[in-house]
């Protein structure tokens, strides 16, 4: 498998994420963090991006609301390198109409190999780690060299049969 290295800058693009019964807690980690976020870039989905901007006056990116899209739009992100960091503050006792969107969302925070915090304590962990304000070099595999290869195979497969 071939893998490629992708640079992260110091100024990480933090994406913000909470359920209905845990958006209290993400501001109240948001705002304990603020002179440290301040440095970032920050989105959310719409509800959870404007109680922090409220809240804190803090700028936030914001994206739909999650059950409208917001968790795929910021899916839509990673898969593009465009977000770096996973803030997702879940509710594991709730269940959620959305869920497959938000299985979706981790998956593909797994696949690019961003890092992830699911809760308060993983969050103050990644947030205090020395690397969190440097530049930060990211190994994940080449899924662009992969599906080339794919290709390679189904054209060579195909033209055998003809």
């Amino acid at each position: 498998m071939n893998l490629e290295r992708v640079k992260l800058s110091k100024r990480k693009r933090i994406a913000l994420i909470a359920h209905d019964r845990m958006k209290k807690d993400l501001i109240e980690w948001v705002e304990f963090n603020k002179g440290t976020l301040s440095r970032h870039e920050l989105y959310a989905t719409g509800t959870t991006g404007t109680l922090i901007e409220e809240k804190t006056g803090l700028k936030v990116h914001k994206f739909k609301s999650g059950p409208l899209g917001g968790d795929q739009q910021i899916g839509a992100k990673i898969a593009e390198g465009e977000i770096d960091i996973l803030i997702f503050f879940w509710d594991p006792l709730e269940p959620m109409a959305h869920d497959v969107d938000i299985k979706a969302l981790i998956r593909l925070a797994t696949v690019y190999n961003i890092p992830v915090a699911i809760n308060r304590s993983s969050a103050d962990f990644l947030i205090s780690s020395p690397l969190f304000e440097q530049e930060y070099e990211k190994i994940q595999p080449d899924y662009a060299s992969q599906l080339h290869e794919r290709i390679m195979k189904v054209v060579r497969e195909t033209t055998k049969t003809d």
